[in-house]
């Protein structure tokens, strides 16, 4: 047993997706430890490999720091939960993941947060500043999209692809912050510095705008084309995170 209430999956599915199961497990692990879960709230979805554009995302009422390889629920692009299981999914969840999962084929990965200090700078209307480092890096990469409410309308779909374009990052009008990536590791380091460029923002806010000091034209452009080269940190950290989490959160890949 992978747990208390889902039976081990590893041998009853292929290698290829068993990977892709322990890689997300481990992104909700992650997500825990940094204190950016939001009780059973928010998703974290990945792409299974074969052509039936299967996804695999959170069983709803359970906690991230709970989530394993095995509990996982394989759903399709019209929601129908595809594997033998008791758990269901958060309809919410469905209409934002499907959307990006059936628009982008290199959204292999898509993360989803409601942190304290995402919502604070996407609550902000002037969205993220160049006023930190992790900001001017990731400036080029950042989409918005208007809030609508709760996303239980799938005809936000359209327009939730339509704002995100090509990019891997997103704030969601007063709602939150969203990373994709073609790798676990690519989605992770996406999250990673967006939720900390958006709680320096939040900081250096803390005292009023008037004295903050955005960063020098030239400086944002020099940092912008260093940003680039994201995905090749992205492969030096991950396993660093997955060391972290054998340490801290191990069961993750049962």
């Amino acid at each position: 047993m992978a747990d208390g209430a889902h039976p081990a999956l590893k041998s009853r599915v292929s290698e290829a997706e068993w990977q892709v199961r322990v890689n997300l497990a481990a992104l909700y692990r992650l997500v825990a430890l940094n204190g950016w879960d939001d009780m059973i709230f928010t998703h974290i979805s990945a792409r299974v490999p074969g052509p039936e554009h299967h996804f695999l995302i959170n069983p709803y009422g359970y906690y991230f720091d709970e989530i394993t390889a095995s509990s996982l629920v394989k759903v399709d692009l019209e929601g129908n939960v595809v594997q033998e299981t008791t758990d269901f999914i958060n309809p919410a969840g469905f209409t934002i993941h499907s959307a990006v999962h059936a628009a982008r084929e290199d959204a292999k990965f898509v993360i989803h947060l409601h942190t304290v200090n995402g919502v604070g700078v996407a609550a902000q209307q002037h969205g993220l500043l160049p006023i930190s480092q992790n900001a001017c890096l990731l400036q080029h990469q950042v989409a918005y999209h208007g809030y609508e409410g709760l996303a239980l309308n799938l005809d936000e779909r359209e327009r939730l692809v339509a704002d995100l374009g090509d990019k891997s990052l997103m704030l969601l009008r007063n709602h939150g912050t969203l990373a994709v990536g073609e790798t676990a590791a690519q989605a992770w380091i996406g999250i990673f510095f967006l939720e900390r460029a958006c709680a320096q923002q939040v900081a250096a806010l803390s005292g009023g705008r008037e004295h903050v000091l955005i960063a020098p034209d030239q400086a944002q452009s020099e940092t912008r084309e260093q940003g680039r080269g994201i995905s090749f940190v992205s492969s030096l950290a991950w396993p660093g995170a997955l060391r972290q989490l054998d340490r801290k959160s191990p069961g993750y890949d049962a």
